[in-house]
């Protein structure tokens, strides 16, 4: 492949190093409709790595190139990427959000719907009565002039009219769109040259839409036809129904479509979430309230029957689960209440075939499917003629096809029925809901897979590539991996043999001490800022308190450790990041599982030394045991030892230790240290929880075990042969 083939698209002079490789391959791959996975270290070009021979495959073949994330820094990166590349070669390129967050007029999905069909029946109307008026007066001066038939034809002209009057005017009185209505109406060509002129935010195209009175979000959705790129968000391609309508709104068949995904580690997991379906309580009270109302219609008698059956079975199962004082401490977040059985079904399953009585549950279930269909098509039809100056939904119709699906496949391969509860923050009262969760998520993203032309799957971290291949359903994808290429000398990573950070010992006294005064040792001889890592936010702030960040009274608190940042709830990421990167001698206590961790870039010495204490391990939950046993199920025959631990608990765990590690070392001339808290990351023999062999060989390879005591010795060292002390360096 030659460079006039795809570097056109590339908009800088030089690739990074290992870059221009990886465009080579993935262009290769690409031309033989191969799947790529990608894995590149931070900061080494992955974007521009997989969009430059995307776009070039893309205008060959005559496809579209649609790049994803689930991090929404990242989508700012994509759109400076897909500015750069346009300044280069010209390309037509669509960022594209979510309705919710471009509607002028904040109605739901289903409102939107309503309001669009009945606004264009409105200006189909008005163009009808305004061709049969031009019609009209073509045919009266043919009359005038003798014509009889000419004459008569415009009689029948004339009624026609009388009768879209009636329409247009019975279509005015109700409920329809301005914004929409001037889209269809208004002349829109200056609106997509101004699109097109740049690479345009959603908050360009939102204020630029409403100042002219027109909707953005529609107009977006008519111009993606046949563009080159499109940036949204993972549900656009994740989620099946939305998938089916985007790819119509792109004007393209699956086989047009090469999909990049960005952060792809976080795929598995994002997919379980579009594939899991729940239904509350309160709808299902709202669904029998809906059926009291129906009194002409036969049907609803059984469908009452058969979801107040399965009501009272969910209070009762939750209401059996919660033990004493157990319902006082429910907070505002849904809560796990354990249902499953080892030998039978679970005991929602159990209490609602207990309590049902009547002439067959599948049977009563279709006809509540039946009556619901028609509310809903009642209610739509009420608000398009303005009866109603909201768009219901059918609450029976959304209750009985979620009851239908959990008797049909609560027991299949990768389904797991839940039942959960909270505290509703207005009344105050517990309630609860029925969950369908999708534990194996290559049943959401094989099909997707197979659909489109090429995918290509990007992130930091995503070996094992065989465990990629097997959760997510892809079929012998090309596999690309390339390590941190910049100096080795500028990096140094330690793992340092402080007690297991299991959660039995998080209170420990002597584990806390040993801890932090590693933690201690590493922002005093840190010549710039620190970033600290741990397993939860409650980790966080215990450290962050015992070195003296509450009030400067810590336990362990000791001149040298600058400003103390704590990451807490509310305060945007984004602004966190800005505060922290400006201040040059701060230290930044945060979870593991929180916003900074990925998609987050601290370059060029934004920060020196990263700190990741314990071994992040997501909560041991029922779902994740769920979890696990799906996939002990479905990769029995991996050669792998438990793969349900390791698929589902400990790659994911080092993967996001990997994320965090790589928020420094950004560029060839950048230097940092990385520090790995937890005697389990060395070399030691912690049986099943060692999880140096996890890690990539070249990484291990770089991983040094000291004894706590030692950090501050080997950081000196370190920094010193940097020259990056401003003045006399810390005394040990």
């Amino acid at each position: 492949m030659t460079d006039s083939e795809y570097l056109r698209f590339f908009p800088y002079e030089e690739p990074y190093p290992n870059q221009r490789a990886a465009m080579d391959r993935i262009a290769n791959a690409l031309a033989r409709g191969q799947d790529v996975l990608f894995e590149g270290a931070p900061g080494t070009g992955k974007t521009l790595s997989a969009l430059v021979p995307a776009l070039d495959h893309a205008r060959e073949e005559d496809r579209t190139v649609v790049i994803t994330t689930n991090v929404h820094q990242q989508m700012r990166q994509f759109v400076e990427d897909a500015r750069a590349i346009t300044d280069a070669e010209r390309i037509r390129a669509v960022v594209f959000k979510g309705k919710s967050s471009m509607c002028h007029i904040d109605v739901d999905y289903q409102e939107c719907q309503t309001l669009r069909d009945t606004t264009r029946s409105l200006v189909d109307a008005e163009r009808d009565r305004s061709d049969l008026a031009a019609r009209q007066r073509e045919l009266l001066e043919q009359a005038q002039e003798g014509d009889a038939a000419a004459a008569e034809a415009r009689e029948d002209v004339i009624a026609e009219i009388d009768s879209l009057e009636d329409r247009v005017e019975s279509l005015r009185e109700g409920n329809t769109c301005d914004y929409y209505y001037s889209n269809l109406t208004a002349d829109t060509d200056e609106f997509f040259a101004w699109l097109f002129d740049d690479v345009r935010r959603p908050g360009e195209i939102y204020e630029y839409a409403d100042e002219r009175g027109l909707c953005g979000y529609e107009l977006l959705k008519e111009g993606m036809e046949g563009i080159d790129l499109v940036v949204c968000n993972y549900h656009h391609l994740l989620d099946p129904t939305i998938r089916e309508q985007f790819f119509r709104w792109l004007g393209r068949d699956p086989e047009e479509v090469i999909a990049v995904f960005d952060e792809a580690h976080n795929v598995e997991s994002a997919a379980r979430d579009y594939a899991t379906r729940t239904l509350t309580e309160n709808t299902l009270e709202s669904a029998l309230e809906e059926l009291e109302e129906v009194e002409d219609d036969p049907r609803a008698d059984a469908a009452r029957n058969v979801l107040s059956a399965f009501h009272d079975a969910l209070v009762e199962t939750y209401e059996a689960e919660l033990g004493f004082g157990e319902r006082e401490r429910i907070g505002d977040h849904w809560e796990d209440v354990p249902i499953a059985n080892d030998d039978r079904a679970d005991q929602l399953t159990l209490s609602f075939l207990d309590r049902y009585e009547g002439r067959g549950i599948d049977a009563e279930l279709q006809l509540a499917v039946q009556v619901g269909k028609r509310l809903d098509e009642e209610y739509a039809e009420s608000y398009k003629t303005g009866e109603s100056t909201t768009r219901r939904e059918s609450q029976t119709l959304q209750a009985a096809t979620f009851v239908s699906a959990w008797m049909d496949e609560r027991s299949e391969l990768g389904q797991y029925p839940l039942v959960g509860v909270r505290r509703d923050a207005g009344t105050d009262e517990v309630y609860g809901r029925a969950e369908l969760y999708t534990c194996i998520p290559r049943q959401v993203t094989g099909g997707l897979f197979e659909e489109v032309a090429a995918s290509v799957l990007m992130s930091a971290t995503l070996r094992p590539f065989g465990v990629t291949t097997d959760v997510l359903g892809l079929e012998n994808p090309a596999t690309i991996s390339f390590g941190l290429a910049y100096p080795e000398e500028n990096r140094r990573t330690y793992a340092v043999e402080t007690p297991p950070l299991f959660a039995s010992a998080r209170d420990d006294p002597e584990t806390q001490e040993t801890i932090a005064g590693t933690l201690r040792d590493a922002i005093r001889f840190t010549p710039g800022n620190t970033l600290l890592f741990f397993p939860s936010y409650r980790e966080a702030t215990r450290y962050y308190e015992l070195l003296g960040g509450n009030d400067g009274i810590g336990e362990y608190a000791s001149d040298g450790l600058g400003d103390l940042r704590l990451d807490e709830a509310g305060t945007p990421a984004e602004q966190l990041r800005q505060e922290f990167v400006e201040n040059g001698d701060a230290a930044l206590f945060t979870s593991l599982w929180g916003t900074l961790t990925e998609g987050v870039s601290f370059d060029d010495g934004d920060a020196r030394t990263v700190v990741v204490v314990g071994v992040p391990y997501p909560q041991l939950s029922e779902r994740m045991e769920a979890v696990q046993d799906a996939y002990d199920h479905a990769y029995a025959d991996a050669a792998v030892d438990d793969p349900g631990w390791r698929y589902a608990v400990e790659i994911p765990t080092v993967r996001k230790t990997r994320q965090a590690i790589g928020r420094v070392i950004r560029s060839p001339a950048d230097f940092g240290v990385r520090v790995l808290v937890d005697k389990r990351y060395t070399s030691a023999d912690m049986g099943k929880y060692s999880v140096r062999g996890t890690f990539p060989p070249e990484e291990r390879e770089e991983l040094l075990d000291l004894q706590p005591g030692k950090l501050k010795f080997a950081m000196l060292n370190f920094y010193a042969d940097h020259d990056a002390y401003d003045g006399e360096p810390p005394q040990p």
